[in-house]
C-alpha cells in the first residue's frame, strides 16, 4: 500500500497485521505436513491446533468444532446444503435467508429455488422478526435453516441474531451466522447469539486472505464435505491444510480479541467524527442504517445527485481508498441489493459510498478525507468526463 494513500476500506480487506505476517512467515519456514507422523509433521500439527484454539476463542467456541476453509465463501457453501445433519429430526431442510445477506449466501447455497425463502428487512435494514415467525409457521413440513448475518458489510447494521435463533430453535431448526464483518470489531459469542454455526474470515481481521473457518456450536452438528479426498479437518474438508493461513488467522484473532473493547470505542469515535463531518458539509447527506445499531467501524452514505462510480474515481485519484459496497460484487459499480432491500430509491442508492475503518485508521485519516471532499465534489463532473472517455 502506498504510504501517501489513506485506506478506508477495511470491510473489503484489512491490511495484514504485523503479528499475522510474522506468524505466516514462521509457519512457512517451519515446513512439515500436519498429517505426517514424523517430527516435522507433529510440529506442523501443533501449529495448526494452536491456531484452531485461537480462532475458536474469538467467538467463545470449542477448538474441536472449528473447520478451517479457504475463506468465508467456502465456509458458507459448506454449511448451507441439504446434507447438513443435526439431531434426529428427519424433515428436509427449508432455507430462510434475509434479503441483505452477502452474495456468498444468496448465490452460494446448495438448495433448489423452491426450498428457499427470502425474508424482507425494514427501512433500517433489520430483519422483520414477525415476518420470520410467519414464514417459519408456513413451512412446518420442513426443518428451518436460517442464514442471518450478524452485521452487514455495506451498512454495518447489526441483526437481531439471538431473537431470530430463538424463533428458529422453537421450531426445531438451526441458524447459520455470517459473523465475518463483526468478529474482532464487536463481541461475538456463539452461545450468547444462539448460533449453531458461525462463519469467519481471516482477512477482515488483518490476517491473510485465503483462510476462513466454519465453527459449530456443538460437535453433534455435521456438515457434508464439498471438497472430497483425504480425511483432513475430520473429513469435513479434504486437502492439506493451509498451515500458514491458519497461523496468520490465529495471530490476527488474538490481536483483535486482546484490544476488542478499546478498539471498538476508538472506531466508534472515528465513525461519529466522520458522520458529523459529512453532515457539516451537507446536512442533507443520507447515512444508511443510521436508525439501527451499527458496527463501530462502518458508515455508508450518499449525497443527493452524486454517482458512486464518479466519486470513487475522484477519491482514488486523490489518494483515498473507499468502496461502494461489497468487494465481492466488484468489477463494476452495481446497484446495491442491500439498499434495494431497504427500499432506498435508485436516485439515492446510485451515489452510495462506504468508508470502513480498522486497526490502521487514525484521526488524521478522517480529517484529510473530510477536508478533501468539498473540492472533489466540486470537480466531480470533470472526473466523469475522464471516466467516460
Amino acid at each position: 500500500m502506498m504510504a501517501d494513500r489513506i485506506y478506508l476500506d477495511h470491510n473489503a480487506t484489512s491490511p495484514v497485521r504485523p503479528e499475522a505476517a510474522r506468524a505466516v512467515a514462521r509457519a512457512l519456514i517451519s515446513g512439515g505436513n500436519p498429517s505426517s507422523v514424523h517430527s516435522e509433521g507433529r510440529k506442523a500439527r501443533g501449529i495448526l491446533e494452536k491456531s484452531r484454539e485461537a480462532v475458536a476463542a474469538l467467538v467463545g467456541a470449542e477448538a474441536k468444532n472449528v473447520t478451517f476453509t479457504s475463506g468465508a465463501t467456502e465456509a458458507l457453501n459448506l454449511a448451507l446444503t441439504p446434507g447438513l445433519r443435526a439431531g434426529k429430526d428427519a424433515r428436509p431442510w427449508h432455507l430462510f435467508v434475509s434479503s441483505v445477506e452477502h452474495p456468498a449466501v444468496l448465490n452460494g447455497h446448495g438448495f433448489a429455488a423452491e426450498k428457499v425463502t427470502i425474508l424482507p428487512v425494514s427501512a433500517a435494514g433489520i430483519l422483520d422478526l414477525k415476518v420470520l415467525g410467519q414464514a417459519l409457521d408456513s413451512h412446518t413440513e420442513s426443518r428451518p435453516l436460517l442464514a442471518l448475518q450478524l452485521a452487514n458489510s455495506e451498512t454495518g447494521v447489526i441483526q437481531p441474531v439471538k431473537d431470530a435463533a430463538d424463533l428458529v430453535h422453537a421450531r426445531g431448526g438451526l441458524l447459520v451466522c455470517d459473523a465475518v464483518q463483526a468478529a474482532g470489531r464487536i463481541p461475538v459469542d456463539i452461545k450468547a447469539l444462539g448460533a449453531d454455526l458461525i462463519v469467519l474470515s481471516a482477512h477482515k481481521l488483518g490476517g491473510p486472505a485465503g483462510s476462513g473457518a466454519l465453527i459449530r456450536a456443538s460437535d453433534t452438528i455435521q456438515t457434508e464435505a464439498r471438497i472430497r479426498g483425504g480425511g483432513q479437518e475430520k473429513s469435513a474438508r479434504a486437502g492439506t491444510e493451509n498451515l500458514a493461513g491458519a497461523a496468520g488467522f490465529a495471530a490476527a484473532a488474538e490481536a483483535a480479541l486482546q484490544s476488542l473493547e478499546e478498539e471498538a470505542a476508538r472506531l466508534t469515535s472515528l465513525r461519529e467524527r466522520f458522520e458529523a463531518g459529512l453532515k457539516t458539509l451537507d446536512p442533507n447527506v443520507t447515512v444508511f442504517g443510521a436508525a439501527a445499531a451499527r458496527l463501530p467501524n462502518t458508515i455508508s452514505f450518499a449525497f443527493q445527485g452524486t454517482s458512486a462510480e464518479t466519486s470513487l474515481i475522484a477519491l482514488d485519484l486523490a489518494g483515498f481508498a473507499v468502496s461502494s459496497g461489497s468487494a465481492c460484487s466488484s468489477g463494476k459499480v452495481k446497484p446495491s441489493h442491500v439498499l434495494e432491500a431497504m427500499g432506498v430509491s435508485p436516485d439515492i442508492s446510485k451515489g452510495m459510498l462506504r468508508a470502513s475503518f480498522g486497526w490502521t485508521t487514525c484521526d488524521s485519516d478522517i480529517d484529510q478525507f473530510l477536508g478533501a471532499l468539498p473540492r472533489l465534489r466540486a470537480n466531480s463532473p470533470a472526473v466523469g468526463k475522464v471516466l467516460a472517455a
